[in-house]
């Protein structure tokens, strides 16, 4: 109803306005005081109309705005939130790579020491291996003078 007010004071003040310019005032009406006192009420009233859509407009607006703040101010706390977990996964990481970098080092030295052992038990074995060597040459050779010796003694004897 508003609308339809609204549209047609505007449609009687552009037809003021073309037919004025066009010097067709014979169609023009004259008001008396009591029209354009309806007039006034009328425009007073859509003034009033629009001031509530304005309103409303605004009122909208407001909430719209607190609502894209809020949202904002989550989104923002949210980000936080996952950057302060994002830093702390990265320090566990780190954490975590330099505790296998320190057990692998470990590990190394220990390998290290255990084939470093390896070695001096295999030289070891290879002298104690030269020395059985020698010791079984020893006996063959104290063998064979003992059984030179007892050839001796019995052809010596018999």
């Amino acid at each position: 109803m508003a609308y339809r007010r609204h549209q047609q004071l505007r449609d009687d003040i552009w037809d003021y306005r073309y037919k004025s310019s066009l010097g067709e005032n014979e169609n023009v009406l004259s008001f008396s005081q009591s029209a354009a006192r309806d007039h006034g009420a009328t425009a007073l009233e859509l003034v009033n109309e629009a001031a509530e859509i304005f309103n409303s407009m605004e009122s909208h607006a407001r909430e719209t705005e607190a609502r894209a703040q809020s949202l904002c101010k989550d989104l923002t706390e949210k980000l936080l939130l996952v950057g302060k977990q994002k830093e702390a996964a990265a320090r566990a990481h780190l954490e975590t790579i330099n505790e296998l970098n320190c057990k692998l080092q470990d590990f190394t030295s220990a390998l290290k020491q255990a084939q470093s052992r390896i070695a001096v038990a295999e030289d070891y074995a290879t002298a104690a291996e030269f020395r059985a060597q020698a010791a079984e040459a020893q006996l063959r050779k104290a063998n064979q003078e003992l059984a030179a010796v007892e050839d001796a003694i019995r052809k010596r004897l018999l």
